[in-house]
């Protein structure tokens, strides 16, 4: 335990230079999953199960709920919806919502997804 600590903490030195470890060498040391990756791909799948629903489901009614309140001056926070769709943008998804439709298609975006980095 306190050896793989010291791995993961301690800087690298290459070619003669110290440099610190970057999250996927530590993931690579760990071996465990990319938790953005995991997080984009736990998104899709739920927006993809959502987009399947019926129209008269409570989900995809306060989904597209609108406030009636104002909002306060400045730039509007991010909605869950905001990130997810910038996701699927940045990954040239055309027509996401007749792909969602389709399960076996859908996998393959969401498996996309996982694998986009975007930090």
């Amino acid at each position: 335990m306190f050896c793989s600590t010291l791995l993961l903490t301690w800087p690298s030195l290459d070619d003669g230079y110290w440099r610190i470890k970057t999250n996927q060498e530590i993931s690579d040391i760990l071996k465990v999953q990319n938790i953005i990756g995991f997080i984009k791909k736990q998104r899709l799948n739920w927006l993809g199960h959502v987009e399947r629903m019926a129209e008269d489901n409570n989900v995809q009614k306060i989904k597209r709920w609108k406030p009636m309140s104002k909002r306060l001056i400045g730039r509007p926070k991010k909605r869950w919806e905001d990130d997810v769709l910038e996701d699927i943008e940045s990954m040239n998804v055309r027509n996401w919502k007749n792909v969602a439709q389709n399960r076996e298609r859908w996998k393959k975006v969401v498996e996309q997804g996982r694998t986009l980095n975007r930090l």
